[in-house]
């Protein structure tokens, strides 16, 4: 059964309807359930992990197992202190970068279950009062969060169910334009749970099992560097991080095709899977491009750190301006399923 386009249509839309559930590190739950429940309507079986990630069984097997490991939780911010002004410092979570932070909406979970809505703002923001606007170095001490809701003192705020550690999310924006771009924050790497999703759609409704035992995870603290450290099937000798491919400066990668990351900021991804990689992509005449990542790690390494046995891979859609306003295409999500197709073999 060939690969339509249609399944790239199905994983960039549900990642689109992930995107749109708050997850940064640590506030998952919702997320996660999403994702338990959207492969199990699939019909595959999906566990969660104590970590709170979801351990998918695509095909059961003892040997010469396949993890495709991807990560729903994204970055974010937590409450740091109640100013006396009722505004809120924060404090990251993950690479979310102050100025890309800056002037987006905001939602404020509380312990009670409330989200209050704000800003994320420069401190006196007004450029027709402050004459430094330009010139203010931007970090989470010199931004704040300004709550939609009439406060003027940090008890008018704690009388909202605010405090230190409630978690801050960032408005995402996704959509997905007439000529096939995705735009959103948080495409690394809720796309790619998108297309684990794609690919299993296409294994249940084409009947084509994979040659061997073939696992998914996605993790839930990738973004802090420990999401892929744990929940190793028995039997599995392979990982491949499903992430997001680098597109910048000094690289090959465009949104519109795989990439194949034969190296990146902890060093090496295995020669022999790499090389799998590139024949699979060749095979299926998937559009793709073999890069070195400056900046980066992935679930694969956690895994490999926590002492695992295994052969380690990553590829992912081509995505641009990482960590900030991310776009992609659906022709990079397109290669990325041709490439998994060719390398399960299926």
């Amino acid at each position: 059964m060939e690969l339509e386009y249609a399944y790239a249509d199905y994983a960039a839309d549900k990642a689109v309807e992930l995107i749109g559930i708050d997850s940064p590190s640590g506030y998952t739950e919702r997320a996660a359930r999403w994702v338990q429940e959207s492969f199990e309507r699939l019909g595959f079986m999906a566990e969660r992990t104590q970590k709170g990630g979801v351990l998918v069984t695509v095909k059961e097997g003892s040997e010469d197992g396949l993890l495709l490991e991807a990560h729903v939780d994204t970055l974010g911010g937590m409450v740091a202190e109640v100013k006396a002004n009722g505004r809120l410092r924060i404090t990251n979570i993950g690479g979310m970068q102050p100025n890309n932070a800056e002037a987006e909406n905001v939602r404020v979970y509380t312990r009670s279950g409330r989200a209050i809505e704000g800003t994320c703002q420069l401190c006196n923001a007004s450029v027709h009062v402050n004459g430094e606007y330009g010139d203010a170095k931007r970090s989470f001490d010199t931004e704040e969060i300004v709550l939609d809701e009439e406060v003027k003192s940090a008890e008018d705020t704690r009388r909202l169910g605010i405090e230190v550690g409630d978690i801050v999310c960032f408005e995402p924006r996704a959509r997905i334009t007439e000529s096939g771009y995705v735009k959103s924050r948080f495409l690394d790497d809720k796309l790619s749970v998108g297309i684990l999703l794609g690919l299993c759609k296409y294994i249940r409704e084409s009947g084509r099992e994979p040659q061997r035992p073939v696992y998914a995870h996605i993790t839930v603290y990738e973004e802090v560097g420990h999401g892929g450290s744990a929940s190793l099937p028995a039997g599995v000798t392979e990982a491949i991080s499903v992430d997001m491919g680098c597109v910048g400066d000094g690289l090959t990668c465009t949104e519109r095709q795989v990439s194949i990351c034969a190296k990146d900021s902890g060093g090496p991804y295995n020669y022999e899977v790499t090389g799998k990689l590139i024949e699979a992509a060749k095979a299926e005449k998937a559009d793709y491009a073999v890069d070195v990542y400056p900046h980066y790690g992935s679930d694969v390494e956690a895994t490999l750190r926590a002492g695992c046995d295994i052969r380690h891979g990553l590829i992912g859609a081509g995505v641009y301006a990482s960590h900030g306003y991310e776009r992609s295409h659906k022709d990079g999500v397109y290669n990325t399923l041709k490439v998994l197709k060719g390398y399960l073999g299926i």
